[in-house]
């Protein structure tokens, strides 16, 4: 069964050895922060912080931060298991014989929970504050040259007031005093076109602390026709649960932590940022508008999450790790030649894309780059596709980097394209504006103007292989790993030593 609160996921990270309780007194001005830092690089459990100076309320970080944690967090054995539920649900075939079609209809079912429920009341209005103080949250500031205390995992909703379809979207939200914070929605993002439609002033409400399946699908590059309620429900098997704003006319998740009611006025732009971003530097000042908050409610005892985003990788290394598995068969809807693809922490997921591909023509990759970067949300922004050929393994860097570099012919492989970038991309000239590359590391034939004969790769035949794996101990050799050469494949001089040892000893 899904989490139903953010409540229940810490319970269950605690139960499952996942969770470090921190009683010491820590500070959430710079402290917390590089606590957290140390502890996602280390590959550490989650932290509840209990005794944060300056507030009644404990702080969570570091909740996805582990391939294990991001799976507990979507109620799954493996990333690749929720994209296998969500291609089944895309299979828009229609079965040929009655037992068949009763088995499609079964499968279809789960999209009964895209549709959230309604109630009257929800533990989120436990508590309802109605001269509300931000800073008596314990507001996380994150590196020395921020501006200041940013919530760094909210989930900003809105709804347009034309179709009254709802978004949740996650952007970050400097305090500037009791009752102001910034609200950095970008051009991109479909908060701000909401926005847009609503003129002035914005009725907006933020949730802080949900289920961690609604959380991550605030983070997800949807479509405007899927909100973040349904695809959540999707996600979790079951319907997200709403209630009704106390002062908006708003819907909520009902078992939230904390909400903070009130509005955007996009007539009050103020200075926000530098923050330190994902991209590993500080994302510069710019001027958004200021959201007013005019009601807070909460839970009973409430946890307030927060995420420390930095160089990589950091907790939200795993989030992009989720998006990249789960929205595979969306992509493979769209462009069905895509047999993998891999978004490298280290590219921040929209600075490098590397994709794989069943090549049947020529020109092929260059028509998957255009494909992708037409694709809107997801991929628009991508600063750089590799295409390599289907038996190259995307997620293997050494492999990846051994293919483009033997196959690569700038004249000819290389695309240049200009278009959107994202905002926080200092590396444009100009600021949402810049230059992308399109790298085509497939094989290529005298159909694509390659004259000469392209080399077969080397590659010992299974015969010898096997006669060789075989006979190994014969050899005299048994204290060294009988390992083929593409047993390396990918990992670095300490990991191939460990993986070294391990065989010898066993």
């Amino acid at each position: 069964m899904a989490f139903d609160s953010l409540r229940a996921f810490v319970e269950a990270l605690d139960r499952a050895g996942e969770l470090q309780t921190v009683s010491a007194a820590v500070n959430p001005h710079l402290e917390i922060s590089e606590i957290t830092d140390r502890v996602v690089k280390a590959g550490g459990p989650a932290l509840l912080f209990t005794n944060v100076q300056g507030s009644a309320f404990p702080v969570l970080t570091n909740q996805f931060g582990s391939r294990r944690r991001m799976a507990m967090a979507l109620q799954t054995s493996g990333l690749d298991e929720v994209a296998d539920r969500l291609r089944a649900l895309l299979d828009l075939s229609v079965p040929a014989g009655l037992p068949q079609r009763l088995l499609k209809l079964a499968s279809l079912a789960p999209l009964a929970n895209a549709i959230p429920r309604t109630q009257s009341s929800g533990s989120v209005q436990d508590a309802v504050i109605e001269d509300p103080d931000l800073t008596k949250l314990p507001v996380l500031t994150t590196w020395p040259l921020d501006a200041g205390p940013f919530i760094t995992l909210p989930l900003v909703i809105t709804q347009d007031p034309q179709s009254g379809t709802y978004n949740a979207g996650m952007y970050r939200m400097q305090v500037y005093d009791e009752k102001t914070t910034g609200m950095h929605w970008q051009r991109h993002k479909q908060g701000r076109a909401h926005a847009a439609k609503w003129g002035a002033r914005i009725p907006v409400a933020v949730a802080i602390g949900t289920d961690p399946v609604l959380t991550y699908a605030a983070t997800a590059p949807l479509p405007p026709v899927l909100d973040e309620f349904a695809f959540a429900g999707l996600l979790r098997g079951s319907p997200v649960k709403l209630v009704r704003c106390k002062t908006l006319d708003l819907k909520v998740p009902a078992d939230a932590e904390f909400v903070l009611e009130g509005y955007v006025d996009n007539t009050d732009l103020r200075e926000e940022g530098p923050f330190g971003d994902h991209t590993g530097v500080y994302s510069l000042a710019d001027r958004y508008p200021a959201f007013h908050v005019q009601c807070i409610t909460h839970r009973r005892d409430p946890i307030y999450p927060a995420t420390v985003v930095g160089k990589p990788p950091m907790e939200d290394a795993w989030l992009g790790k989720a998006t990249e598995r789960i929205f595979l068969p969306l992509l493979q809807m769209v462009v069905p030649e895509i047999v993998d693809m891999n978004l490298p922490v280290e590219g921040g997921f929209h600075n490098l894309a590397i994709v794989s591909i069943k090549k049947s023509y020529p020109g092929q990759a260059k028509k998957v780059m255009n494909a992708l970067w037409g694709l809107g949300h997801m991929m628009m922004l991508t600063r750089m596709l590799v295409v390599v050929d289907d038996d190259v393994d995307v997620q293997d860097a050494r492999s990846v980097a051994w293919f483009v570099l033997n196959n690569l012919e700038p004249q000819h492989d290389v695309v240049m394209m200009p278009g959107p970038v994202d905002d926080l991309d200092h590396g444009s000239y100009t600021q949402a504006l810049g230059m992308k590359i399109g790298v085509d590391a497939t094989r290529k034939g005298a159909d694509e103007g390659y004259t000469r004969q392209w080399p077969p790769d080397m590659d010992m035949d299974e015969s010898t292989r096997a006669l060789v794996d075989a006979r190994w101990h014969e050899y005299g050799l048994h204290g060294l790993a009988s390992l083929a050469p593409d047993d390396w494949s990918g990992q670095g001089p300490a990991a191939i030593a460990r993986l070294a040892r391990r065989r010898r000893s066993s």
